[in-house]
Formats: structure tokens, C-alpha cells, sequence
């Protein structure tokens, strides 16, 4: 008789049947991801696993529980810097450019120290922060470490997945094999590496809110804000009015967020230009969509942070940020 593999418990649990499965708890999802983070797991299991997770949706203890595992093993400096904003980025961009981006450099430019972690290549024919970064001659992080030196330094680090967890960068890339995006996709956005004080969420579907809000209570993050982005980014898209959903203190805070301009519709960029948008940047070219895509993003991380006490007082402050921006920023080309 053969001897069960260990990880079969877990896809067990929670594969045998509408009426005997159940979600992992918190620790029983602790002991499974930990034996997924050091390879102890056989890619048909691997691939079962997410593949069922991601049919039912996943449940907040079992966020908890991965983003636990996944933390344990991050190599942290020794003397780790504090970070105001934790900004996930992990869908790419095929609509429109990123926009957001823009935003945090020059939040960065207003003192706010930002770490954006991200992903890239997962899915063809979208733009990834990396590859904008690289335009702009920007660089990324190699390390934690490197990160940290380079918010000292910039008040921005992009810190690439792939460096951060590379099993995590693995796994997101078995899309292309199994068809559909996995839980990693979710959780990855919390692992928040430096424990920043705040954190950007995005979804594309509206229905994991309450996932990333309740996951994060659960982590202990005090405050986040979650809304629907453009293309699954954290950016506000101007023309259409947005839920965000926040804890503060850790507890749940709606706020409706109307329009920026009247048109609700924007037709999609079909070329995505990195030479239109550093042109934007530059003011060089003047774009209502992306200006305010841009100011509507920071106000919301503005209200975030607790740097507003309204709606419009954010979107002001925004506004004014954008109009007194330093086009010159380190790396960037003149």
C-alpha cells in the first residue's frame, strides 16, 4: 500500500464534495502553505489545491494563515525602514497606461515612503510596472535589502516579486498552465513586507472586498483601503464613481466616491505609448483622463493616510501635488 504524501490532507479538506469539504483554518493553512514555500508539495497537488481554492473562493482565515507562512520567510534587513504605504501592484495594464504609477512617485516626491511590490509576465499582452520602470530608468530592488536603501534614500522602492518570494512568482506563472489566476494572486498583495502602517489594495472583481478587508483585519493591519481599479491596478478611473472601502483602526469605513468628469465612457488606449506617457509627466502633453486618473488615485491614498479629512479636501491636495511635481525625478531621464 502506498503512503499518503502528507500534503494530501489539505486538498482533502477542502476538495471532497459539496457536502464534506470545508475551508482550511488558519493554521491548518499555515502548515500547508509553509510545506508549499520550502517545496514539499508534488505540482499535481500544487495545482489541484489552487485550482479548488480558486473555484470556491478563498476564505479570510485561510489568508491569514498563507500570508503567516509566506512572512516566515522573508530575510528582512536588520534595520528595516519605516513605510508609510505598502502598494501592491499584480495585474498589468491593457486598457489604459499606468497611471497609478505616477502617482506614487510623486507622493514619493511629498515625503510619503512607499514600498510597491509587484508582479509581471503572467498574462500576454498587459504592461507591468517593471517594464515602465525600466523605460524611465528607474531601478528595482534586488533585495529586500536594496529596497530598504532605496526608500531611505528616494521614498520609493519597487520591489519585484520575483526577489521578494520567487516561489510566489512561480506559482503565480502556472496561470499559463492551469488556466486561471491562483489565490496567490490575493494573498501576495497582504504579504506588506516592511509592515507598513498603510496599504493600497485593487480588485477587478468586486466580490473579493471583502476578502482583502476581512484578511487584513485578521492580519492586524489597522488601515487599507480597497477599491475596484482600472484593470485590476490600484487607480481611480475618473469617469466612473468608486466604493472604497477602508479600515481605519481597523474598523470598516464605506466611502462613495462620485465622478471626475462627465464622460462616462473612455475608449481604450490601443497602444499604450511610454512615450506619451512620460510626455504626460513631463507636461509636455496634456491628457484630462490621465491627469486626473493620476489626481484621483492620490487623493485616495491621501484620505487613506489620514492626510484629508474629506473627499474633496484629498482630491485638492492631489491637484495641487501634481501641478508643483519635480519632473526630474532620480533616474529619470530629462
Amino acid at each position: 500500500m502506498t503512503e499518503e504524501h502528507p500534503f494530501a490532507q489539505y486538498v482533502r479538506i477542502i476538495g471532497r464534495g459539496p457536502n464534506l469539504s470545508r475551508p482550511l483554518t488558519e493554521d491548518e493553512m499555515y502548515a500547508a502553505a509553509g510545506m508549499i514555500m520550502r517545496g514539499e508539495v508534488e505540482d499535481l497537488q500544487l495545482g489541484a489545491f489552487l485550482c479548488i481554492l480558486r473555484l470556491r473562493t478563498e476564505v479570510p482565515e485561510e489568508g491569514l494563515g498563507f500570508v503567516r507562512a509566506v512572512r516566515d520567510t522573508l530575510e528582512l534587513p536588520a534595520n528595516p525602514p519605516t513605510v508609510d504605504l505598502d502598494w501592491p501592484t499584480y495585474s498589468g495594464k491593457k486598457r489604459q497606461l499606468p497611471w497609478f504609477l505616477l502617482s506614487a512617485l510623486i507622493l514619493a516626491q511629498n515625503g510619503v515612503k512607499i514600498c510597491m511590490q509587484g508582479t509581471e509576465g503572467h498574462t500576454e499582452g498587459r504592461l507591468y510596472t517593471s517594464e515602465v520602470l525600466t523605460f524611465l530608468g528607474l531601478p528595482m530592488a534586488g533585495s529586500l535589502a536594496e529596497a530598504a536603501d532605496m526608500i531611505r534614500a528616494t521614498n520609493f522602492a519597487y520591489l519585484p516579486l520575483r526577489v521578494l518570494s520567487p516561489k510566489l512568482q512561480d506559482i503565480i506563472e502556472l496561470k499559463s498552465i492551469i488556466g486561471v489566476r491562483s489565490p496567490v494572486n490575493t494573498f501576495a498583495r497582504m504579504i506588506n513586507p516592511f509592515s507598513a502602517a498603510y496599504e493600497i489594495h485593487t480588485v477587478f472583481h468586486p466580490n473579493y472586498r471583502d476578502v482583502h478587508l476581512e484578511t487584513s483585519q485578521l492580519l492586524g493591519q489597522g488601515h487599507m483601503a480597497v477599491f475596484k481599479g482600472e484593470g485590476g491596478e490600484a487607480e481611480r478611473r475618473p469617469n466612473k464613481p468608486v466604493l472604497v472601502q477602508s479600515l481605519r483602526d481597523g474598523e470598516k469605513v464605506d466611502e462613495e466616491w462620485p465622478p471626475m468628469v462627465e464622460d462616462s465612457q473612455t475608449e481604450k488606449d490601443e497602444t499604450l505609448d511610454l512615450d506619451r506617457f512620460k510626455a504626460v509627466w513631463d507636461g509636455e502633453v496634456e491628457d484630462e483622463y490621465a491627469t486626473n486618473a493620476v489626481v484621483g488615485t492620490m487623493a485616495i491614498a491621501l484620505r487613506l493616510m489620514q492626510r484629508a479629512d474629506s473627499i474633496d479636501e484629498a482630491q485638492s491636495a492631489a491637484l495641487k501635488m501634481w501641478r508643483d511635481r519635480a519632473r526630474g525625478l532620480p533616474g529619470l531621464a530629462a
